[in-house]
Parts: C-alpha cells; structure tokens; sequence
C-alpha cells in the first residue's frame, strides 16, 4: 500500500507546493498537461518534500517485487528470478531519477531523463513477468483479471506516447501531452500496487487461525 501512496503524495504535494511558491503555473497536469512530475518537483520545498517521500519508495518497491518473487513461486513453483531483478533495475533507476531530479548540466538531465523511462519500462516488465507466470499455472488467482487491466492500460499509454511523439509536431503541444500521459501512467502504476495490496490482504485475512 505504501508503494502506491508514498509516490502518489510525493507528486501531488510537490505540484500544490510549486504552484504554491510560483515556480510553475497553477493547472491540472491529467488535463492541461501543463508541468511533467519532474518539472512539478524540481525546485525548492516541492522538491524537498518530493525526494523525502521518495527515498523510502525506492526502498519499498525494490523490496516489493523481491517479495513478489516468493509469492510466485510458493504458489506457482516458478523460481520468478526476472520478476525480482526487473523490479531490482527498476529500483535503481528510480533512485538516480531521485537523486538527480533538480540538478542541472547535460550529463545530470540524461541520467535524470533515462531515470524515470527505464523505471516505468522495469515495472512494466515485472509486471508482464507476474501475468505470464499467473497465466501458465494460476489463472484463477482474484488479481489476475485486475492486473491485466492495469498492464493494458500501460501498454495504451506506452503506445500513445510514442504516436504523440511520431506525431506531434509542434514542441509545445508535444510536451503537453507527454506531460499528460505521464502523470496518467504514474496512476496506472498506482492502481497496479493497490491490486496487489488488496490481494495479499484478503489471503492474509484467510488464513486459518
């Protein structure tokens, strides 16, 4: 649960706190595609709030998917080590988005830039490794159908991103909408915590006294 909130208060609260101080304008991201998380993030409280909320995720989502490999495999018997090290890479990556998110220089916006892109790729890829171990042998787990909506809805982003990226033209338009789609996949990837947070719920709350 607190993979999906931690990341969820960290970008909200760094968007209100830098409209608040004047470092971006105020509107809606999901909408206007206004400011991308980074933007929303990057100077003054908004960014130290952002990164003390964020280092702890990082932690708990590297930790998360390890977890996840032993939940795959006691109910599966699949070793599931691609799970673990994808979200192992993913983990990573996002601790150097962390970490340099406010810096400047040519060297720090690439690491930053390649940061959160290979974050969502990582995730995504963990996520597609736990469906096709779910669809070989545990295709009446209550997650499964929740966590294919949740990859579709990835996927859709993923692909809509680059069409706007072939597509668009104009660079201001073009920035617009992947500040849109951006913040959309940051709730996509929160639903998918919450599904599994729900899932391990309901089997705790199973088990035999």
């Amino acid at each position: 649960m607190l993979c999906a909130l931690l990341p969820v208060l960290a970008g909200h609260l760094a968007l209100y706190l830098s409209v608040r101080d004047g470092w971006i304008p105020g509107c809606s991201p999901y909408v206007e595609g206004c400011v991308s998380i980074s933007r929303a993030a990057r100077h003054g409280w908004g960014n130290a709030v952002f990164k003390a909320l964020m280092w702890p995720a990082v932690v708990l989502q590297a930790a998360f998917w390890w977890r996840t490999r032993g939940w795959l495999r006691d109910r599966t018997g699949d070793d599931a080590r691609f799970v673990g090290g994808c979200g192992l890479v993913a983990g990573v990556f996002l601790a150097l988005y962390v970490a340099f998110l406010g810096s400047e220089g040519e060297a720090y916006q690439w690491l930053r830039r390649y940061g959160i892109t290979v974050y969502f790729g990582g995730t995504f890829l963990a996520l597609m490794a736990v469906l096709r171990r779910m669809a070989r042998a545990w295709r009446d787990a209550a997650a499964f159908p929740a966590l294919r909506l949740v990859a579709a809805g990835m996927l859709a982003l993923g692909v809509a991103s680059v069409v706007v990226s072939a597509t668009v033209a104009e660079p201001l338009a073009r920035d617009h909408w992947e500040n849109r789609l951006e913040w959309q996949l940051g709730l996509w990837l929160t639903a998918m915590f919450l599904v599994f947070a729900v899932a391990w719920w309901r089997e705790r709350e199973a088990r035999p006294e």
